[in-house]
């Protein structure tokens, strides 16, 4: 499976000449969807989700379909019908070839006063990949690659190291970085290297590896 990091928390898979992408948001390239086959959407918020990135790759490929929860279907299921699938935790389905689990019920906590909103992670493949959107979820399986929330308004890099050591995947891949400076960066890959227990990757946007 080919893994290839877009801007933020977006990322494309590619197996067998079809595309699934993750979380095609605002902060994320203008075409993160287009030529996609599937779609997935963690929750609504609009580094995550960006109604114009997801027209354009439904309109790019009149086959792509997209699975999301509630919130964000709601926005998009008059305008695509049949083509988008409201799914939460503990659901199943294929989607372009790949066999997706949902796990995760809530977003994280940005602070007491601000209502949590729901968000749900994609397990994909049998835990070949876990993105978990914004959310430290922990799924009740095997993950090889976690898809790591490295730096967000809702969280502290003790946190961070923190669900490394919980999920213990083989390797971690920083995406939500969109708001980490490159001045910054090494002392992340220090830290989260040394104390996660796991091999701690980063991608360029643009750029991909073999998972």
């Amino acid at each position: 499976m080919k893994l290839t990091k877009k801007s933020h928390a977006c990322i494309r898979l590619e197996k067998d000449g079809r595309t699934l992408v993750i979380d095609p948001g605002t902060f994320s390239e203008e075409d993160a969807a287009v030529g996609a086959d599937a779609i997935l959407v963690t929750h609504e918020h609009l580094d995550h989700f960006n109604e114009d990135r997801l027209r354009a790759g439904l309109e790019s490929n009149p086959a792509a379909e997209i699975w999301t929860l509630k919130s964000v279907a709601e926005k998009l299921s008059a305008a695509f019908p049949g083509r988008v699938h409201t799914v939460g935790h503990g659901d199943t389905f294929s989607a372009a070839g790949f066999d997706v689990q949902v796990h995760g019920e809530l977003h994280a906590v940005i602070h007491p006063d601000i209502p949590r909103i729901t968000n749900v992670g994609y397990l994909i493949d049998d835990g070949r990949v876990f993105h978990p959107g914004d959310a430290l979820t922990v799924p009740d399986h095997t993950v090889e690659t976690l898809m790591l929330p490295v730096m967000a308004p809702w969280s502290k890099i003790a946190e961070v190291i923190d669900y490394v050591r919980e999920v213990k995947p083989q390797r971690a891949y920083d995406i939500h970085d969109a708001l980490l400076t490159d001045l910054a960066r090494p002392i992340y890959d220090h830290q989260i290297g040394a104390l996660g227990g796991s091999e701690h990757l980063r991608l360029t946007p643009g750029a991909s590896a073999e998972v």
